[in-house]
């Protein structure tokens, strides 16, 4: 029987306005394929843009292998970034926006043209990129204790569930990207650890398989997006009542506080 794809990209909608995520999305045994998630994760986007929200980048998730094996999936996935998914450094954001989130540090690519294509290089993205900055993203499944495949993680955007970026853009020139050493602390004590070479060998290679990979659904990335390449680190399950900091070496922090849900105004 096909997905029906409408009907499984409201109850993630659903899912993500009540924060009561799914026991399982869909039966597997029906054989979906990537082409189909993906398609329900188009639905989603389309919905939300109709509602007034707007594409302001993409992601790629889970390249690294400590990712992979943090989640128990063993393919990237990949998804839209929506301008409300957007929050600001050194502001609280509350546990009420989620349902089990995740942090990760990467570094953001803004682009100064567009890129895309089904032979985009490392030096394609490189000529494109206008600055790097570094970011946090903030994963959270609507699915149930994370009990993902690829088609749900595809479906369900990569996970993602909220941005927060740093405020030190650099040229590539002014950033090593094959050996950029970053952690994250919560509370100022160090939880997690990794380096940009996890990202694929180098987080630009990483955003050339991204557009090849998309390129078969007839996506180009556009000038002015904002592109996340990844997590250099394994993702760090976030605690209500956390000050939150990621750091790049040499680069810059991004800093918030993760408050309980009664103790801050929630994102809108």
């Amino acid at each position: 029987m096909p997905i029906n794809i409408t009907q499984t990209a409201q109850r993630l909608i659903s899912a993500k306005e009540s924060r009561q995520p799914l026991e399982s999305l869909i039966d597997h045994s029906a054989g979906p394929t990537v082409a189909d998630a993906f398609r329900v994760q188009q639905e989603i986007i389309r919905l939300n843009v109709e509602a007034g929200d707007s594409i302001s980048g993409f992601k790629l998730g889970n390249i690294a292998k400590a990712m992979q094996s943090k989640f128990g999936v063993d393919e990237p996935d990949y998804g839209y970034l929506l301008a409300s998914q957007f929050y600001p450094e050194n502001l609280p954001i509350s546990a009420a926006d989620f349902i089990e989130p995740f942090i990760e540090l990467e570094p953001g690519f803004v682009l100064k043209k567009d890129l895309g294509g089904k032979h985009v290089t490392a030096a394609d993205v490189m000529a494109a990129t206008d600055f790097v900055v570094p970011a946090l993203e903030i994963i959270d499944s609507r699915i149930k204790d994370w009990k993902i495949g690829l088609f749900d993680t595809l479906a369900d955007n990569g996970s993602v569930g909220g941005v927060i970026l740093g405020g030190q853009p650099r040229k590539l020139s002014e950033v090593n990207l094959a050996n950029q050493p970053g952690c994250i602390e919560f509370d100022g004590q160090e939880v997690a650890r990794g380096n940009t070479n996890a990202i694929h060998g180098n987080p630009v290679s990483a955003i050339a398989w991204l557009c090849r990979r998309i390129a078969e659904y007839g996506i180009t990335l556009k000038a002015g997006q904002f592109i996340l390449p990844g997590s250099c680190l394994a993702a760090e399950k976030m605690v209500p009542g956390t000050s939150i900091t990621g750091r790049f070496e040499g680069w810059g922090e991004i800093s918030f506080d993760y408050t309980p849900e009664s103790s801050s105004v929630t994102h809108s």
